[in-house]
């Protein structure tokens, strides 16, 4: 009767601790910050290097260099601004006072994008009708 209770407690205990390992792995790799980017800006040094998505609205014109699909362009959030580098296919939605959020790391001379880092959204594709009518 005592070696059925140890072995069940002994089972419960290997499941437990790998599900819990399989909890902490999956989650610490997934995990990344959601940051604005008056918030980043602040104190921008604490946040150099690290993974993050970085929300902010463009500002200003989209720079692309020619005969390459390298941009730059600035992202601001409240009275902070900082510059974007992203080389790859944009979405159409990127331009001057789009909303975007950005996936990539923050460095010392800007933001870079990560490969299909860009996710921009088009406020007036998302506002309702005036009259009602979609």
């Amino acid at each position: 009767m005592a070696n059925k209770r140890v072995r069940a407690l002994v089972s419960v205990l290997i499941i437990g601790g790998a599900l819990s390992l399989l909890l902490f792995t999956t989650m610490s790799e997934g995990a990344s910050l959601y940051k604005h980017v008056d918030e980043v800006m602040a104190t921008p040094q604490q946040y150099y290097g690290r993974d993050m998505n970085l929300h902010g609205f463009v500002t200003g014109t989209v720079f692309k260099r020619p005969n390459a699909l390298d941009y730059r362009f600035s992202v601001k959030s409240g009275d902070k601004v900082v510059l974007a580098t992203y080389t790859g296919v944009v979405p159409d939605t990127l331009k001057e006072g789009a909303e975007v959020v950005l996936t990539g790391r923050l460095h010392e001379d800007g933001f870079a994008v990560a490969p299909n880092g860009i996710m921009a959204k088009c406020p007036s594709r998302y506002d309702p009708a005036a009259d009602g009518t979609k």
